[in-house]
């Protein structure tokens, strides 16, 4: 299907979706689907909700709805869905609250916000968030306002729904002028919400104060109708087009809501608490929508310090966005904003992203005071990754230690933006890790906001990052030097597990070819020890926690295998890789490589293209610097 069939299907669908009437037929498709008079609170809960959401072993909740923009901040995700919008959806006094997302720049603040009103668009499409609204409204106004409030109770023992927020000064004209009272024929419609259109959804950002005027939000007198209509109070003479009259029914973001000037933030404190807002010279119009604000940190502390803040303050809710802290996590968020970007083209070599994450990452930790515990080991172990002698608790501990870490380091805005800077001033179409390294150290300088303090700690963070990678690439590269690299891997753990089993249970164990019993083989055993530090003494209980292991696995139905112990399988590689040491120091390394030696490194150029993503030029730079590392 091409582009403009595309476009004509897309019309037929949104002809297919409109629907209008009058107040006595909406009244029929409210008892049938009560959820069309939900609250906007309530709306925007059950788009989260029926996105899906996945119960996680640690009994955490993942809103499917974030998936693919946002990386990294489930913690914040689930506890911005549970403490505000849940409660709030369930007419609980937090729906009474601007909703404050507050973070360092780039920490996905407006990215949430983003989701929230692209997501409606698409919601107010489908069964569940269908939206009706009275006809020629320019509010686009909840049609339930029609039902007088002394029959509203008696409205909600019939319909089981209660109706908050009274008809706004022009439908109560329009009521009685068009339609001379009769409530039954007051024309009804569905609409469907877009920021575009300014259709419940309005967004707000702060200018110039002495330029700015209020009718922005509130919306203003139209002068031109008034000798027509004879009076300022006249509805009709009213554009009802500021931001809060457009996001009825919706969502309101307030963009860096502290900056706003005083009088811009009063009409909130009605909004937020009564569910109204003044405007011009009429009663209180009554206004269904989410309030929403993001700002930094700083600003935050500014405002919550000036005393003349203080009745807004309790009107907000403050939800905390801070940095991501998971490497894993990170590598995603540059993924996302490289292929978004005009450099998506430019080839990556494998682990570059993973190792400006782990320097960034770094940038955000704070150092733990528990004993044992370094940055490094605080990474991996927030990076769900496996680190002898610690466990679930010991990362909910350090969590615990410092609650607002995260909310300071470097942005990711910072790193892409450095990343581009070295392909477009080099002129590159591949770039490795390196020159990411030495693009982020470059810019360094240029950032206005590190300290000479922060700099040094970056530059220290920039060493521990490339300690990080000189072990990622020999480890790739004496991979991609095993033939069958997983075979033999299993092989010879296959191997040490019969030892390991026959040294335990005292019996002997039998040679292959010959079929003779002989004694394990301490000798291979203990090559395969000593590379992860296991030392005589400790040789005993290492053989028993590796067979208690396999026992459990047993006991489970399941199959013990290579990738089933951790520091098993690092000890088998680690081995592997000693007795290929020498081959891959001098292959590498050579300046005129001999006919077998220049077929081996073809091979492995092969593969570290075909098997582990690089491409020629990234597969000759990794094996250039490997072998420089082995000949220190």
């Amino acid at each position: 299907m091409d582009i403009l069939q595309q476009i004509e299907r897309h019309r037929e669908e949104e002809e297919s979706l409109k629907w209008e009437g009058t107040f006595a037929e909406y009244l029929e498709i409210v008892k049938q689907n009560p959820e069309v008079a939900q609250t906007a609170h309530s709306r925007i809960y059950n788009m989260i909700y029926d996105a899906g959401v996945e119960e996680l072993e640690d009994g955490r909740k993942h809103y499917k709805f974030f998936d693919g923009e946002i990386y990294g901040l489930e913690e914040s995700i689930e506890r911005l869905v549970e403490e505000y919008f849940h409660p709030a959806a369930k007419r609980l006094d937090v729906r009474k609250r601007i909703l404050l997302l507050m973070g360092p720049v780039s920490g996905g603040k407006s990215t949430i916000v983003t989701m929230l009103k692209r997501g409606l668009e698409q919601y107010s499409r489908t069964d569940r968030g269908a939206i009706y609204a009275i006809k020629g409204c320019p509010m686009h106004e909840d049609p339930l306002h029609l039902i007088p409030q002394h029959m509203r109770d008696d409205f909600y023992k019939e319909y089981g729904i209660k109706i908050e927020g009274n008809l706004s000064p022009l439908n109560m004209m329009r009521l009685e002028k068009e339609y001379g009272g009769r409530i039954e024929d007051v024309k009804v419609e569905r609409i469907f919400l877009s920021e575009d259109r300014r259709t419940g959804i309005g967004t707000f950002s702060p200018s110039d104060p002495k330029s700015q005027d209020i009718a922005d939000l509130t919306g203003s007198i139209d002068f031109s109708t008034i000798a027509e209509y004879g009076s300022e109070s006249d509805p009709r003479a009213y554009r009802f087009d500021g931001e809060l009259n457009k996001a009825n029914r919706g969502l309101m973001e307030f963009q860096e809501m502290l900056k706003c000037d005083e009088k811009f933030l009063w009409h909130l404190l009605s909004l937020t608490q009564e569910g109204n807002f003044k405007a011009g010279r009429f009663a209180l119009i009554s206004a269904d929508e989410m309030i929403v604000a993001h700002t930094n940190e700083a600003e935050y502390q500014a405002f919550i310090n000036d005393k003349k803040n203080e009745a807004l303050q309790s009107r907000m809710i403050v939800m905390p966005v801070p940095y991501n802290l998971k490497v894993s996590e990170e590598e995603r968020i540059y993924e996302k904003m490289i292929n978004e970007s005009d450099i998506s083209d430019v080839h990556i070599a494998p682990h570059a992203l993973k190792v400006a994450a782990i320097f960034t990452i770094l940038t955000r930790l704070e150092e733990s005071k528990k004993q044992g515990v370094d940055v490094l080991t605080k990474l991996r172990l927030y990076n769900e990754e496996n680190v002898e002698g610690f466990n679930q608790q010991d990362v909910d501990e350090l969590k615990k230690e410092f609650p607002e870490e995260g909310m300071d380091g470097i942005d990711p805005r910072y790193v892409i933006n450095r990343i581009s800077s070295a392909i477009i001033r080099k002129g590159l179409n591949s770039i490795n890790a390196l020159d990411v390294l030495r693009a982020i150290k470059e810019g360094l300088d240029q950032h206005a906001s590190i300290n000479e303090e922060d700099r040094e700690r970056y530059l220290n963070y920039i060493s521990v990052a490339r300690k990080e990678y000189d072990e990622i690439a020999k480890k790739e590269v004496q991979k991609a030097f095993v033939y069958s690299y997983e075979e033999s891997a299993k092989t010879l753990m296959n191997n040490y597990l019969d030892n390991v089993e026959a040294y335990c249970n005292k019996n002997k164990i039998q040679d292959p070819l010959t079929g003779e019993e002989m004694n394990p083989d301490e000798k291979l055993m203990r090559s395969i020890e000593e590379q992860i530090g296991i030392s005589e003494n400790a040789k005993k209980a290492f053989r028993e926690e590796i067979l208690i292991r396999i026992s459990a696995y047993a006991r489970k139905g399941q199959k013990f295998d290579y990738s089933s112990h951790e520091r098993l399988r690092e000890a088998i590689q680690k081995k592997l890789f000693a007795d290929l040491k020498d081959v891959v120091k001098i292959t590498t390394s050579t300046q005129t490589p001999d006919e077998d030696q220049l077929k081996k490194i073809n091979e492995v150029i092969a593969r570290l293209i075909d098997d582990y993503g690089y491409n020629s030029v990234s597969a000759n730079e990794l094996l250039r610097y490997v072998g420089s590392l082995l000949n220190r």
